[in-house]
């Protein structure tokens, strides 16, 4: 396991290769990324494994918007590159009610309890239960999660998701890289 000195967008090269070696070194097959823009989804381009850009659905930023240029999405798109706009797995309507009643509701306590471990990790483990809700990747098989703190990624897991309905059956098996020092998003 290997710990960045802080969380952020400069240990992005580093979390790539060390995820794409780890992937490579154990016969796993599927990566999924998380990505708002793209930008850290397309440097798995070419990488030879079956890739999933999990981004922000539509109006999550700004209402009937997705975050991710539609010639970006395409470009990854041609390069084998499946790309999942979606509500991410702990919002969704709990999230609502938050909006609407203030409060704290079971999804956002199970994410803030992931939040423990850095913002990446609870990324990770959403974006892959999204993915595989989707169907974009295989069931009960492990995959190796990339995900970051804001921009770029600093954080690789090796895990097996589940889909949301059996959230509690997630297993994170490994942490390939992850900081070491992270502020609480």
């Amino acid at each position: 396991m290997v710990y960045w000195a802080k969380e952020g967008k400069e240990n992005t090269e580093a979390t790539l290769e060390a995820a794409l070696q780890y992937a490579r070194e154990r016969g796993i097959n599927s990566i999924v990324v998380a990505s708002s823009t793209g930008a850290t989804a397309e440097k798995f381009i070419g990488c030879g494994k079956k890739v999933v850009c999990v981004t922000y659905q539509a109006g999550f930023k700004e209402p009937g918007k997705l975050t991710m240029k539609p010639e970006t999405r395409e470009r990854l798109q041609q390069a084998g590159i499946d790309v999942l706009a979606t509500t991410h797995l702990m919002a969704g309507l709990d999230r609502a009610l938050r909006y609407k009643f203030q409060g704290i509701y079971p999804s956002e306590i199970m994410a803030y309890t992931l939040r423990m471990f850095g913002q990446g990790v609870k990324v990770c483990v959403e974006v892959a239960g999204m993915a595989l809700d989707a169907g974009l990747i295989p069931h009960g098989e492990e995959i190796v999660a990339v995900a970051g703190s804001g921009r770029g990624a600093d954080t690789a897991v090796v895990m097996v998701p589940a889909h949301s309905q059996y959230f509690f059956d997630t297993k994170i098996k490994e942490i390939i890289c992850k900081p070491r020092e992270f502020e609480h998003h």
